[in-house]
């Protein structure tokens, strides 16, 4: 029986999915990253002879929709993420979910692909069976799943550079350098930026990511009527002397999981 390990990050307002800001409100992208999260809950819920555990990073007495969750976990193995960095805390993850269940394959994936259904989950159980490991590739660079028949290999990611436009490929290097056997699994876009968001519900519309992603868009076409779309979610000039220098916000590619 395959352990099927989530790892995810409570969604509180202010600490996930920030790069969906703007367009929406902090407060809005928590509910886009709880709705995505329900999702893929679900997705897990309804594959057949496996053994859901979701690894947490932060509580959920402050995130949107935590009741919802909370109730969503009924039956879940429920383990914290531990970890100096994404590298270690995946590595650490699948380490914990290995000693939880002895003897089982591990098949890890985000709450970035609220897309995943699943049939597609179990069809990567089903390859995992014949493997050492398997890999799901996104657009951007990373992966969205891996599957490993020994999760104690999962060590060689904390050597792994995260969130750059080479991870996947590097991830899959490192695998392989063991003298592992690696299956694709098919490429799916995760979900880090607004037209990510709008795409990725247009092709699932029917869960709870895709109602969130419309209704702020529904707010956004309210706001902005009359704008032309590419300005909307820009700040409208104002009237008055220059404003003085003021601190320069940074993003970062670190991936929230």
């Amino acid at each position: 029986m395959t352990v099927l390990l989530v790892m995810a990050k409570a969604p509180v307002p202010g600490r996930v999915k920030t790069r969906l800001c703007p367009p929406a409100s902090p407060a809005q992208a928590a509910e886009v990253a709880a709705a995505a999260l329900l999702d893929t809950l679900d997705a897990v819920r309804a594959v057949p002879g496996v053994v859901p555990v979701l690894a947490l990073a932060g509580g959920l007495a402050d995130a949107a929709r935590g009741a919802e969750i909370r109730a969503a976990l009924a039956g879940w193995n429920l383990q914290p993420q531990r970890g100096r960095d994404l590298g270690d805390r995946l590595a650490a993850a699948h380490a914990d979910a290995g000693a939880a269940f002895p003897g089982r394959p591990v098949l890890q994936l985000g709450m970035d692909t609220p897309q995943v259904g699943a049939d597609l989950l179990g069809a990567a159980v089903a390859r995992l069976a014949g493997t050492d490991a398997v890999l799901g590739p996104a657009a951007d660079g990373g992966w969205w799943a891996l599957g490993l028949r020994d999760p104690a290999a999962a060590a060689v990611l904390r050597a792994v550079p995260m969130s750059t436009p080479v991870t996947g490929r590097s991830t899959r290097a490192a695998f392989a350098g063991r003298g592992l056997r690696i299956d694709a699994l098919p490429e799916l876009a995760d979900v880090d930026e607004w037209p990510t968001a709008v795409a990725v519900a247009a092709a699932a519309p029917a869960g709870r990511f895709a109602a969130a992603v419309r209704a702020i868009e529904a707010g956004l076409t309210g706001r902005f009527a009359g704008t032309p779309r590419h300005l909307a979610g820009r700040p409208t000039a104002r009237a008055g002397p220059p404003a003085g220098p003021g601190p320069v916000a940074a993003r970062t590619g670190g991936a929230a999981r």
